[in-house]
């Protein structure tokens, strides 16, 4: 049996040992009936809860069993949390739900709902029909699991690469990252369902469910009045995540905006080996601000079903938040490699077996007279030999076999169709879209104003991809009223209104949580992160959440988001390392993510044009990193001359100005044949004034602005490094981790013979005041690095 590679408890065993034992029934009730008296919860019902809690129970088992002969990779399970199907009955199909690791009889459940849903809507199937498709809905969801389990290729949603749950027909989104990383996205999915169901001009009414006019709009897939549901478990409200989705969510309510989440903490009181404190989660949730408590016994399915109903509607009805603090056990340990003895008494454990929620459901449906004991281990035992079976079938199935399978969903690049979105996008705004476009510019466009800095570049790009994209928004720390620290986005808010441009709380992991649950609605979130360092502490939200969603569900689900951050260094008169971050190593180390750095106002509008209809056509995530000491630079060799302005391109030039992505631009100053010099962001500058110091000595420069951080232009590195034969990479982040790492890289991978040399910030935080030239790049190390390049 399964049973015997599980634990030393041996689940299997007590379980038909205390089924056994049960008395049978002395009346017998009809199941269309509440299953006992005053119960919401009908026979028929708790019956499909058991099968949904059965096949995920026997899943477990299965796992242990492939994992003992070295087929099975995962072994995290459901046992003892099997009470959530009930949370999924109480919901509907078509409610998107986000799901944590212990979710295996919510999934079962879902897919008996989803399958029984879609007979309803065909009218098509009796009564014993449906019995027999959600019998095989049950099956084709643990046939899922176990292809996760075993890495299968064919597994329906991450294709292998990792065991999840998800699946878009379920409306079950994968959540694939560190504990609780999954909440911001929940409230920030609760926020975009209630604008887009609120707005009677939205884009989803505008464009008959399209949200958005350019390429790559996608079709909203849940109704009006769906509701979110996101699952935990109580070690995870301890997590800043966790805290800062609370808390927006709160924050939101206490504003009046409506967010329709159902938070449900599954709370067996254990993190691994690390225990909840006694009343410390139930203390926790109820003390969150604007978000309404519920509670249950997940380990009695007519409890569990008839609070979560009673949340469910409750949210749906009011479109607020709320939490399900559902207790339950945890059977069999963390997983397969947990010992359990080792921190929990035999008695503790042996208490949890006898909660188990399984036998708790087998038990009502048992004394209440639904079933008879031999009825339900009938069920048990069809369903452990289908499990069994379908776990040897899918042993057999292919693996991912080369590196080109694992990454095929990473970041599609598809440039010809970016293109044609900016072109298209040119084409209606000069054509259909012209009134609209002259209107929010007040008959005065932007091409009209004369040269334009990088701030205001930046401005008219937002403006021009707000009135082409009608799900687009944009939002962040101080960016609506105030027009942002530097006046990036001034005037935005009053063109488009407080439903697409607004502020946020002063929170970066809310902000890209916000952007990660719109991106997945459907909508083109540009959210803002006002300084680079703050981007740190909520890094994970880029790194394990939106760069992951197309990777681990096969592109069935997307997040496309631009995320906007000021950062870099060289501020004058506003220092310090918080304002003048010059770290970019840990969004260079994300696979897939765009980083763009635009240096001067002619790349930054047609930059962030690109990186749209990356994040429209593709789902790319990009991140648009804007050098604060940039922003309002008008002169580049001498004062007054405003060669750092230039004028910005109507929908007439886009086509001909389009950058793609990982393009780099190249200047010749004097010959360009003497030393070539790779840079981005500010280090664009400084290079070109040393090469024009360089040429005065006769020194002809290509100076390379690679534009694009990831992907690097690696061909045009190559090409203008071997034009000279000598490279100087001047990289105003640090030594260490920096940028120009990678650019050395490329080189000797290609196979560069030439000479080169690095000038680089120093390993250090960037200090206050004058202190800072100490450790940032000048364009004296420049001019003295290309010179000692010119000496060998």
């Amino acid at each position: 049996m399964l049973s015997d590679v599980t634990t030393p408890q041996d689940l299997d065993d007590r379980f038909r040992e205390s089924l056994a034992a049960l008395a049978g029934p002395t009346q017998r009730r009809d199941p269309d009936q509440p299953v006992r008296d005053g119960a919401a919860l009908t026979g028929t019902q708790a019956l499909a809860l058991f099968d949904a809690q059965v096949i995920s129970r026997q899943l477990d088992l299965a796992a242990r069993w492939l994992r003992s002969f070295g087929e099975g990779y995962y072994t995290i399970g459901s046992a003892g949390h099997e009470g959530n199907a009930a949370v999924a009955a109480a919901l509907r199909p078509t409610d998107p739900a986000l799901l944590h690791y212990r979710s295996g009889a919510f999934y079962c459940a879902r897919a008996a709902q989803t399958t029984q849903a879609a007979q309803s809507a065909q009218a098509a199937a009796p009564s014993a029909g449906e019995n027999g498709d959600a019998e095989s809905a049950y099956v084709g969801a643990a046939r899922d699991v176990l292809r996760g389990i075993v890495a299968s290729a064919e597994e329906p949603i991450a294709g292998g690469r990792h065991k999840v749950f998800g699946r878009a027909d379920l409306a079950v989104i994968p959540t694939t990252s560190t504990v609780a990383s999954h909440l911001p996205r929940a409230v920030g999915m609760g926020l975009a369902l209630e604008r887009l169901r609120r707005s009677a001009d939205g884009p989803a009414r505008r464009t008959g469910g399209r949200v958005g006019s350019g390429g790559g709009a996608a079709r909203l897939p849940w109704p009006a009045d769906a509701v979110v549901v996101c699952s935990f478990g109580d070690a995870s409200i301890n997590h800043a995540s966790a805290t800062a989705a609370f808390n927006t969510a709160g924050w939101c309510d206490h504003a009046g905006l409506r967010v329709p989440v159902l938070f449900v903490c599954e709370d067996n009181g254990l993190g691994i080996s690390v225990r909840s404190p006694q009343g410390w989660v139930a203390t926790m949730l109820r003390s969150r601000p604007g978000v309404r408590y519920f509670d249950a016994d997940g380990c009695d399915p007519v409890e569990a079903y008839e609070r979560a109903v009673e949340a469910a509607a409750w949210v749906r009805r009011h479109r607020r938040p709320a939490v399900l603090h559902l207790s339950t056990v945890r059977l069999m340990g963390h997983a397969g490699a947990d010992v359990e003895t080792a921190y929990r008494g035999a008695e503790e454990i042996a208490a949890d077996v006898a909660r188990d929620p399984v036998l708790a459901t087998a038990r009502v449906l048992v004394e209440n007279g639904v079933t008879e004991p031999a009825d339900l281990l009938a069920r048990y035992d069809e369903a452990g030999w289908e499990i069994r079976k379908v776990a040897e079938e899918v042993i057999a199935e292919p693996k991912l076999a080369s590196a080109a399978d694992v990454v095929a969903p990473l970041a599609p690049r598809r440039p010809v169709r970016v293109a044609r979105a900016v072109a298209d996008a040119a084409a209606r705004a000069a054509g259909p879209g012209a009134a609209a476009r002259a209107a929010a510019f007040d008959g005065k466009p932007p091409e009209a104003a004369g040269p334009l800095t990088l701030a205001q570049s930046v401005n008219a790009a937002l403006a021009d991809g707000m009135l082409d994209h009608p799900g687009m928004l944009v939002f962040g720390e101080d960016v609506a009223a105030k027009g942002g620290v530097y006046g990036v986005t001034k005037g935005l808010r009053d063109r488009f209104g407080a439903s697409r441009v607004f502020d946020t709380l002063l929170d970066e992991t809310s902000v890209l949580g916000l952007g990660l649950g719109a991106g997945t609605a459907g909508m083109l979130p540009v959210p803002e992160i006002q300084y680079l360092a703050y981007l740190h502490n909520a890094e994970d939200q880029i790194r394990g959440e939106a760069a992951t969603m197309q990777f681990f569900s096969r592109g069935a689900f997307r997040n496309p988001m631009v995320v906007r951050v000021a950062g870099l260094a060289y501020q004058e008169g506003f220092g310090g390392h918080f304002h003048n971050d010059n770290s970019v190593a840990v969004l260079r180390d994300v696979p897939g993510l765009v980083v763009a750095v635009p240096a001067r106002a002619d790349d930054a509008a047609p930059m962030l044009r690109s990186c749209l209809a990356s994040a429209a056509v593709d789902g790319s995530v990009c991140v648009f990193l804007e050098p604060i000491a940039l922003y309002h630079t008008r002169d580049l060799y001498v004062d007054g001359d405003g060669e750092w302005l230039d004028t910005y391109q109507g929908p007439g030039g886009w086509v001909g100005s389009h950058v793609p992505v990982g393009r780099a631009r190249v200047y010749g100053v004097g010959s360009a044949e003497d030393v070539t010099i790779i840079t981005f962001g500010n280090g664009v500058r400084m290079s070109l004034r040393a090469a024009a110091q360089l040429a005065a000595e006769g020194v002809g420069t290509r100076v390379v602005d690679l534009r694009w951080l990831a992907p690097l232009p690696v061909p045009d590195i190559i090409r203008e490094a071997s034009a000279t034969g000598r490279v100087l990479v001047v990289d105003e982040t640090r030594r260490s981790g920096g940028v120009g790492e990678g650019v050395i890289a490329a080189l000797v991978d290609a196979g560069y013979v030439g000479s080169a040399r690095r000038v680089a910030a120093v390993d250090a935080f960037v200090p206050l005041g004058p202190a800072a030239r100490q450790v940032l790049v000048t364009e004296d190390a420049i001019t003295q690095g290309a010179r000692t390049l010119l000496a060998r």
